[in-house]
């Protein structure tokens, strides 16, 4: 059950804390160093997923630890940037309302035998989630070039890609209980 793919997968959760620790010191070396650690905490992600898939060992622990850790590592470090005043309220909110309620769904579906695989648009969304939050979390000019710009754009296109991808996990669910009721 705990095997290496799930290890890497608990490893990403435990990189959380740390993550949000450094996003808490002042100064470009501590959010560098934050971005240096979630960039390592993101790419488990793909490292899990190789090692779990290629050894075969898809687990139905790994398939629930995976995304959690996912949405851990992510909000975290959105609502961190809230409180630090590098994203806007309003967008983090809307993020997480959207993780709560996909895996809000995906518990009830699982609890009456229906599947909710994760779609393209959920996936893209993951991506650009990463994407945007390495700039946002250098926060300070590196080289010169002021990267919150990218950041912010990276994070409002992953919002409307949250917002599609959570409008499709709903529909799937009223789809897939109509059918198992009708």
């Amino acid at each position: 059950m705990l095997n290496l793919a799930n290890k890497i997968t608990l490893l990403r959760i435990l990189m959380t804390p740390l993550v949000v620790l450094l996003l808490y010191f002042e100064g470009p070396v501590a959010c560098i160093l934050a971005t240096l650690a979630f960039i390592f905490a993101s790419l488990t992600d793909w490292a899990d997923g190789y090692i779990a898939r290629r050894s075969n060992m898809v687990t139905s622990m790994g398939k629930f630890l995976d995304p959690l850790a996912d949405k851990v590592l992510i909000c975290s470090v959105l609502i961190m940037f809230v409180k630090l005043g590098w994203a806007p309220a309003w967008v983090v909110i809307i993020i997480v309302c959207r993780e709560l309620v996909v895996t809000g769904l995906r518990a009830i579906a699982i609890d009456e035998g229906i599947v909710l695989a994760a779609d393209k648009f959920g996936k893209a969304k993951t991506v650009l989630q990463i994407f945007a939050i390495v700039p946002l979390a250098l926060h300070y000019p590196l080289w010169g070039m002021d990267l919150q710009p990218l950041g912010l754009a990276l994070l409002y296109v992953a919002l409307v890609l949250a917002v599609v991808s959570g409008s499709n996990y709903c529909y799937d669910f009223y789809r897939n209980t109509r059918k198992q009721a009708g």
